[in-house]
Parts: structure tokens; sequence; C-alpha cells
């Protein structure tokens, strides 16, 4: 969801890259380390060209829990509140990320877990999105992890089905995207359209900032649906005044 004025969300190093029908003085690359297996993810940036360009801070926020839980056995090592969510028996955890960006979070949960991850956002985001998924590909692929990349338009039922309808995945993941008000309610639906409609217990797991009072929207009508609790809440830094907060939904609980 493209917003040229939107300010940068960090501060990246600048770097040489090409780039197709994106400006390829304005692109940046950030890096981020992954200490449980030893890797740095690199990911192509333009936040000239709006919000889906762009790194965020709840992105950082959640690359760093999934990292931990990759340390948990790790003496010293604190446990991540994102593990209890991240068991799955038998088989390999198959996530869906919504609103994915640049991909970091998808390509570090495929690189972390050894998840199939399939990394969505708006048509005019995937080439990038694309891109750094190709650009990656060396650091997930040795540790049993695949990123596939599809459009995704929330609350368009076409689309999810698309992405392999709602018994597909074991958890969705997202950062950030509670931003625009007006993509309150698709969101919304798309969350029930995966969390609803299947009786296999699945969780969405999202990292947010909170910017402004009218986020309390989003979270209202979701409290209508979902069981709605905070897993993990980051140190203020960089002067805000709040941290990045992690949540966890699940379908409310049948009384």
């Amino acid at each position: 969801m493209s917003n040229p004025d939107a300010p940068p969300l960090c501060l990246p190093t600048t770097a040489t890259a090409t780039t197709t029908n994106l400006p390829e003085s304005q692109h940046q690359e950030q890096t981020y380390r992954l200490d449980s297996i030893d890797s740095t993810i690199t990911i192509r940036q333009f936040p000239s060209q709006g919000i889906s360009f762009q790194l965020w801070p709840a992105a950082a926020t959640l690359v760093t829990l999934l990292d931990r839980h990759k340390l948990r056995h790790h003496p010293s090592n604190t446990a991540s509140p994102l593990s209890s969510t991240l068991i799955t028996p038998h088989r390999r955890l198959r996530i869906l990320e919504l609103g994915s960006g640049t991909g970091i979070v998808g390509i570090a949960a495929a690189a972390l877990l050894g998840a199939k991850v399939t990394a969505t956002d708006l048509p005019h985001a995937l080439p990038n999105l694309q891109f750094n998924v190709a650009a990656n590909a060396g650091i997930f692929e040795p540790h049993g992890g695949a990123v596939e990349v599809a459009a995704l338009q929330w609350g368009e039922k076409k689309d999810m089905e698309a992405i392999g309808g709602r018994d597909e995945y074991d958890l969705i993941l997202g950062s950030d995207v509670v931003y625009h008000d007006h993509l309150y309610e698709p969101l919304l639906e798309t969350l029930k359209f995966f969390l609803l409609g299947t009786d296999r217990k699945m969780v969405f797991v999202m990292g947010h900032l909170k910017r402004w009072k009218k986020e309390s929207a989003f979270f209202k009508k979701a409290n209508k649906y979902f069981d709605v609790d905070v897993l993990h809440t980051d140190t203020p830094s960089n002067g805000s005044r709040v941290g990045v907060i992690v949540y966890q939904f699940l379908r409310k609980k049948k009384n």
C-alpha cells in the first residue's frame, strides 16, 4: 500500500544495486544479522516509493524474536515469546505473511524455521519483494526454507483462495499492517477468512508500533472476533514514547 509521502521508518546504509522500473538512484540496502544460523540477510528498499518499499520497526522486532526462538536452547539465551506459536509436529511449518513489503520477515522465517512461506502484497510491490527473495535464497534454502511470492488484496476472496485457502497455513505473520484506516476492515476480513473459516487452530502474530489514536478502532473491531493478547513489548527507542508490541490473535473461545 504505497504512500510516497510516508517518512522513512529506519536508517539504512546506502549501497549499490540494480533495479527494474524503480529509480536506481534511490535504492538503499539494510542488513540483518541472524546470529542463530551465522548468516546475514540483505534487503533492498526504495523509501521514496512508499510504505511497501521500506523497512518497518515492527519487522525488525519480529526478526529478532524469530532469531531468539532459534537460539532458545543456547544456555545464554532467554526464551522467545514467539516459541509457543511456532510448534507444529511432524511437518514443515507453513506460514502466510500479510503486507510483506520488502520481505524481511518472511525471508527470516524461512531461514530460521525451515518454513514454507507465502509472502504477499499488492501487485506493485511484488517485483522488489521477489528481488529480495531471490537475493537471499542462498540463506534460507540451505536451512530447508522456501519462499514464494503472491499478490493479495486484503478482503478479496478470490485472492485469498488463490493462495491456498483456509487450511493451507499454520501461522500468519504481519508487521506494521495497521496503518491506513481505510484498510482496517479489509484486513479484518482477511483474518476472519483464514482464522475463523477452519476448524484448525491458527494464530496471527502481528508486530505493531502505535502511531495514532485512530488505531484503537481496529483493535476494538478485532476483539469482537478474536482473543487478542500481547506476547511481547519492546523498550522504546530512538526517541519514541512507545515500543513495538507483538500481538497474538486467536479465534474467540466458545462460551
